[in-house]
């Protein structure tokens, strides 16, 4: 019997749609019971963690998302994941809340890079509230620009993996020996390939791996 995950999702809901998609692709199944069951909470309605993070004004993020993996674990989500790289800054406070397992993929994510330098290609607020700071301790770590960062991530949100999107992400990355794709927006424009680890690639795995009893979390 496969266990269910539960997802905190909606920020943003395309990521959230994506990790759901990549879920299913990552599964060799031959019918509807081979695959994962997941349990969503497709909520868009999560207040903006930049505009708090970054910009000090706005709702706090943090009773919402304990609320949401409340909910999860109460219906019957054995693990819980939350493809968001800059929500990381509040698991924390969601493992506090529950009792069930939960994947953590900004860890996942930095044990599957190898030696070198890594080019963090994320959210400024994961920047600035350090989100990959502990994981990452030790190596070299190129950020590209915040300020063309955000303008992409805003970009990405309103029109979705256009061209131009793809053409600047990849314009916005620092030269180094690895790509860490570490926000779930750019996860949908960002190419694939040796040197790239992309977050909700790694979180995609976690979720299959538990359901599986592969791992327990």
């Amino acid at each position: 019997m496969k266990r269910k995950v539960g997802i905190l999702g909606g920020m943003g809901p395309e990521a959230t749609v994506a990790l759901m998609a990549r879920v299913i692709a990552a599964v060799p199944a031959t019918d509807d019971a081979d695959h994962v069951p997941l349990i969503v909470d497709q909520n868009p309605q999560v207040p903006s963690r930049i505009a708090r993070l970054i910009e000090g004004r706005g709702e706090d993020p943090e009773p919402v998302l304990v609320q949401m993996a409340q909910r999860l674990e109460a219906v019957g989500a054995r693990a819980l994941a939350m493809p968001c790289n800059t929500a990381h800054y509040y698991a924390g406070a969601i493992r506090a809340a529950v009792s069930v397992p939960f994947l953590d993929m900004v860890a996942g994510s930095v044990a599957a890079l190898g030696p070198g330098s890594v080019a963090l290609m994320a959210s400024p607020a994961v920047r600035k509230v350090g989100v990959f700071d502990a994981a990452l301790a030790g190596r070299e770590v190129l950020h590209p620009d915040a300020d063309a960062a955000l303008a992409l991530i805003r970009a990405i949100k309103r029109d979705g993996a256009t061209p131009a999107n793809r053409a600047a992400f990849a314009a916005l990355i620092p030269q180094a020996d690895q790509v860490l794709v570490a926000c779930t927006e750019y996860s949908l424009v960002a190419l694939t390939g040796p040197g790239v680890i992309d977050t909700l690639d790694v979180l995609t795995r976690m979720v299959v791996d538990f359901s599986n009893g592969v791992t327990d979390g």
